[in-house]
């Protein structure tokens, strides 16, 4: 393939494809967990609670794809294992063991919240030392996306 010509030096190139795989081996992780408890919720208010979980698995598919696609536009290759997942994520794929939606509800949020106070710490480091504004903002696009879905979660809570 021939490298992109995008105003991003290959040593750059290289450390932001780096910071995505790790952000996107968490997604991928969220991603089937969120799976997970689509499939194995029980407890009285199943069908709602089922249908939110089909919608934010949906979600969380195109983010996953989203991630891997700007990988791929900076000229570098996309991690596509759950080996290579399970040693870049920083999230655990195991649940606490709760399928009711409060237990559900919990996790996904404390996922979520990781999730966002890793993009937030990534966000000046692309800008600023690797000099990819566009992919900065992409990731503060996310975060923003992840932020919304914590509130939503945090809510089901209260």
């Amino acid at each position: 393939m021939k490298a992109p010509n995008i105003g991003i030096s290959e040593e750059n190139r290289q450390a932001i494809a780096y910071q995505l795989s790790k952000i996107l081996a968490d997604e991928f992780v969220l991603y089937s967990k969120t799976l997970n408890f689509h499939w194995n919720i029980e407890g009285p208010d199943f069908h709602g609670v089922h249908l939110y979980l089909e919608t934010l698995y949906e979600e969380q598919q195109e983010v996953v794809d989203t991630v891997a696609e700007k990988i791929r536009a900076i000229g570098h290759y996309v991690p596509g294992t759950l080996k290579d997942y399970s040693q870049l994520t920083h999230l655990t794929e195991k649940t606490k063991g709760g399928n009711d939606s409060q237990s559900i509800f919990a996790e996904l949020l404390e996922d979520h919240e990781s999730i966002i106070i890793f993009l937030r710490e990534e966000i000046k480091p692309i800008a600023d030392k690797w000099q990819a504004d566009g992919i900065s903002d992409y990731i503060t696009g996310l975060m923003e996306q992840h932020e919304k879905t914590a509130w939503m979660l945090r809510s089901h809570l209260k």
